[in-house]
């Protein structure tokens, strides 16, 4: 008997008074999981962003209650604030929710003359990435026809183990958040997170894979990180100094192309 049917067989047996149709039982709400969801859904319908005080006001609750709730929701990354912004915004963790209920294939054909791009000045294979739970998912490679620099990713990877991830936990502080109560990063990857979030760029020498080097960037979509580029190739032919000479050419690229979708 599949589940489907038992499931049907069980509506079937709920007891019913004098050929009346059986009352389905109210299920038992959480209260607070009510309240998230409300104060979600009041940043959304706001465009993104809402003011502790007029939250409070829609839910006609108290501004101690929803700001207890709102501090949860920003340390799993569900909403966040911005620096000099006393406003809550979406966090990464919900809009990456969002991006896996949607469709890639918008993403992938939007960056894709860009990746081409990049992959033709710097002769080496680019790939796209995006946050996918704990991981980094490969969802584009754009490669130069060159089998010594064909340097393809696997589907995911963990966030530590790449530049892209690297980008992912310096630009998105509620994925870091999160990454970071479920596992312990260790010292020498905080600096790097960090390095990576004052340059702009991230970069990986051989750590990921042996004899590859990588560089990656983020790509934003209203102030928001999205995803990552990122080029990888021999490490013979990309020591540090060249990294850091395409990280800046892929910004490049990319700034380029943010103003012309504008």
């Amino acid at each position: 008997m599949t589940g489907h049917v038992m499931r049907q067989d069980r509506a079937q047996d709920v007891p019913h008074i004098a050929g009346k149709p059986a009352v389905q039982k109210t299920p038992r709400l959480i209260q607070s999981i009510e309240r998230s969801a409300a104060i979600l859904e009041i940043i959304a319908q706001k465009g993104g962003h809402a003011r502790l005080q007029e939250i409070a006001g829609i839910l006609g609750l108290g501004k101690t209650t929803v700001h207890n709730i709102l501090q949860t929701l920003d340390h799993l990354g569900y909403v966040q604030r911005r620096q000099g912004d006393v406003r809550y915004h979406l966090g990464g963790r919900i809009l990456n929710l969002a991006r896996i209920a949607g469709d890639d294939n918008a993403l992938r054909a939007r960056l894709h003359p860009v990746m081409t791009a990049i992959a033709r000045d710097s002769g080496m294979t680019v790939y796209l990435a995006v946050p996918s739970g704990d991981e980094a998912a490969y969802l584009e490679v754009v490669d130069c026809h060159d089998p010594a620099v064909d340097g393809r990713p696997p589907l995911h990877e963990q966030l530590e183990g790449s530049a892209v991830g690297l980008v992912f936990l310096a630009f998105v502080p509620g994925l870091r958040k999160r990454v970071m109560t479920t596992r312990a990063l260790d010292a020498d990857t905080l600096v790097r997170i960090e390095e990576a979030r004052v340059k702009g760029y991230a970069i990986d020498i051989e750590s990921c894979r042996p004899g590859w080097n990588c560089v990656a960037i983020p790509w934003r979509e209203k102030g928001e990180v999205r995803a990552s580029i990122g080029l990888t190739g021999p490490a013979v032919r990309l020591p540090r100094a060249r990294l850091v000479r395409l990280g800046w050419m892929m910004m490049r690229h990319v700034e380029r192309a943010a103003v012309q979708q504008c």
